[in-house]
């Protein structure tokens, strides 16, 4: 059995409308190579005019996830990555979800035993054990020994009719060769003496992944299967599917590797729990929690796997659309370089216009303790933290103080830097009566700002000195959005209250002598 070679497309782009699809397991939560992964599909179909379809592909049962699909949906949707066909909006190619294909795959699954390309294998799991037993203690790879492949066909078919269990195996040829195109790698050539003969269908009755997605890519008439490279070992398996079918193959592109942040070993699930410890994860559900910008991500995945030059790294998604190409893709490992996202969240953050970048914090400022925060209330904030955050969970810490009716701040903060609790006091003295004088209908950072720098100068200080005691009164923090800006959201009455407290720990403070240094 030789399988004929159909016409096979290796262009890079394509200028016709691209058919793709993104396949997730709901075994789990969308991670970030399955996210670069409908990104890229997305992308092609957006630029070529063509289909994003998503296909739920569930028949491993038992590491179905109940959630994991809605879940799914939700972070894609989160990305900006909507699809055009899938299990939600229905298509002319459904059903888009595998559980509900059963019947599909039998029938192919049928029509490749009835060609000879497969055949019903009765082998119990206690034998298949043995087997790879003995096996290992030979020094060989496991692999099916091939003992139902030369039953006699009529006899096959009276196992099965009369329901003794069995799975369906691919037949492989066992002499030749196959070559195979994946568009980053080139041609791949593989000898068919090395390939097993793979389970296609489980005793169960459940298509393995090798015929289910062949034959679904097929049918929905999908014309780039973009995906992990995990896909590569059995990547011959599926061109001998294709071929034995005789169907077109559409352009395999086979993706790089996620590694470590150090650049050591392959990235994988299991390094999410270290992850978030540092305020970090590879899981889309929880970036944006932790205050990152789908744009971001987006632009951040993208560049793990392709580039558009040497230089070009700030990219929307219209410009995604505009400059993808799959002929720019690398197959060399990509390391997962969290400073880089924070990089990107950062730029993002700051291209955004300001309203909308307040609209977008109120849900953290809600987490964080602040229900009745509205977007209007963060809009004459958001100038002043703007370029000061890299993530938006950051926003709370610096600017939940606007909305305080009084602050606490650490008494010790208020000290002045190299002077002493009666000096800073009469720092918070002095200011809160220059800031007294200024009048309610003239409270305006350039106001405010005069007076004091002239205040500065009279008690023959440092700028950070006198500035230093009326933020942490003001903020109750050492670090906040610049000062004047700041007393003029805050308000002339808070500002004054806030400095009165201030004063009465200060004076606490200089009143003890342990504490006065």
């Amino acid at each position: 059995m030789t399988p004929t070679t159909p016409e096979t497309s290796t262009t890079s782009s394509t200028s016709s409308p691209a058919r793709v699809r993104f396949a997730p397991s709901p075994t789990g939560f969308l991670h970030l190579g399955g996210a670069r992964t409908a990104l890229y599909d997305f992308l092609l179909a957006r630029q070529t005019g063509g289909q994003f379809v998503l296909r739920i592909e569930d028949t491993d049962r038992k590491r179905y996830i109940p959630g994991a699909e809605e879940e799914l949906m939700a972070s894609l949707r989160w990305l900006g990555l909507e699809w055009d066909e899938g299990p939600d909006k229905g298509g002319p190619y459904g059903p888009y979800r595998q559980s509900e294909r059963k019947e599909i795959y039998r029938q192919y699954a049928q029509q490749l035993v009835d060609s000879g390309h497969a055949y019903y294998c009765f082998c119990t799991p206690q034998r298949l054990a043995q087997m790879r037993k003995e096996q290992q203690a030979r020094g060989e790879p496991p692999h099916y020994d091939g003992t139902c492949r030369h039953l006699d066909p009529e006899e096959a078919r009276r196992r099965v009719a009369a329901g003794e269990p069995h799975v369906i195996r691919f037949k492989m040829p066992k002499e030749g060769t196959i070559t195979v195109h994946d568009l980053l790698r080139g041609d791949i050539m593989v000898e068919n003496r090395t390939l097993d003969d793979y389970i296609l269908v489980k005793s169960d009755g459940w298509a393995l992944y090798h015929l289910a997605a062949m034959v679904d890519d097929h049918l929905m008439g999908i014309t780039h299967v973009i995906r992990g490279s995990e896909w590569l070992p059995t990547f011959p398996l599926h061109a001998h599917i294709y071929r034995a079918f005789g169907w077109k193959e559409p352009v395999w592109v086979h993706l790089s590797v996620f590694l470590k942040p150090s650049g050591k070993g392959k990235m994988s699930k299991r390094d999410a729990a270290a992850f978030r410890k540092g305020h970090k994860s590879i899981f889309i559900k929880d970036l944006e929690s932790l205050g990152y910008l789908p744009e971001a991500v987006n632009n951040w995945i993208a560049l793990m796997g392709w580039s558009y030059d040497d230089h070009t790294e700030f990219f929307t998604m219209p410009d995604l659309i505009e400059k993808f190409d799959l002929a720019r893709l690398k197959p060399s490992p990509a390391a997962v370089n969290f400073s880089k996202l924070d990089h990107f969240n950062g730029l993002h953050i700051r291209a955004l216009p300001e309203d909308d970048l307040a609209r977008r914090l109120v849900s953290y400022f809600h987490a964080a303790g602040y229900p009745e925060v509205t977007a209007e209330a963060l809009r004459p904030i958001v100038p002043l933290i703007q370029t000061r955050i890299t993530t938006l969970d950051e926003a709370p810490n610096i600017a939940g103080f606007f909305f305080k009716e009084t602050v606490e701040p650490v008494p010790e903060e208020l000290i002045a830097k190299k002077l002493d609790a009666a000096q800073s006091l009469e720092i918070a003295r002095r200011a809160r009566q220059v800031l007294a004088n200024v009048p309610e209908g003239n409270w305006r950072a350039e106001a405010l700002e005069a007076p004091m720098r002239a205040l500065v100068d009279e008690l023959g200080l440092k700028a950070g000195q006198v500035f230093g005691v009326v933020r942490v009164a003001v903020t109750g923090q050492r670090v906040s959005p610049p000062l004047f800006e700041t007393l003029e959201i805050v308000g002339k009455a808070k500002t004054l209250a806030r400095m009165e407290q201030a004063i009465a720990m200060l004076e606490e403070m200089a009143s003890s002598p342990a504490q006065a240094a």
